[in-house]
């Protein structure tokens, strides 16, 4: 039987080192994202996520600490909840994946005058799940990134910067 002050212990030992992992990746996140043009609340938002994970990452390390969970068990039960995180999360995720990849390839940027689906505006908001179009008529359309990434999209003010980027003549 293992003692109440090891258990206790052991486990503010890892979770300090759970909270100084997670606090560190999810600091070099939230700084990518800035510098990708991301918008405060997704920023705050992976910083919340960071948080679940920690909690969760703590629980379940106190668990095999104190010896009231078999390594099955835990495996089987994480693997139960990722299966059901990313599966409530799947069009979020694909949102974010497909911004990721909307900022880096450079395809529209703030400004731009877009043509998506018979709507034309111009870029006013790029966020990881969605851009934010102002239409001609001044109204704002809220279009999900995966929606953008799978087009057709017409940018009309990057003709030049995309040419050279790409070499398209």
């Amino acid at each position: 039987m293992v003692s109440l002050e090891y258990v206790a212990l052991a486990s503010f030992v890892v979770s300090v080192f759970i909270v100084i992992g997670v606090e560190a990746v999810s600091l070099i996140v939230r700084r990518a994202a800035k510098i990708a043009g991301v918008g405060k609340v997704v920023i705050r938002d992976l910083g919340a996520f960071a948080r679940i994970a920690e909690l969760i990452l703590i629980v379940v390390a106190v668990v095999q600490i104190s010896g009231q969970d078999s390594l099955f068990t835990t495996l089987t039960i994480s693997g139960v909840g990722v299966v059901a995180l990313s599966l409530a999360l799947q069009t979020t995720l694909s949102n974010i994946i497909s911004g990721v990849f909307l900022l880096s390839d450079g395809a529209i940027h703030m400004g731009d005058v877009i043509e998506y689906n018979g709507m034309k505006g111009r870029v006013v908001r790029i966020a990881l799940r969605n851009t934010w179009i102002k239409t001609e008529s001044g109204s704002i359309a809220v279009v999900s990134n995966t929606a953008l990434s799978n087009g057709p999209l017409i940018n009309h003010t990057a003709v030049d910067r995309l040419s050279r980027k790409y070499r398209i003549e």
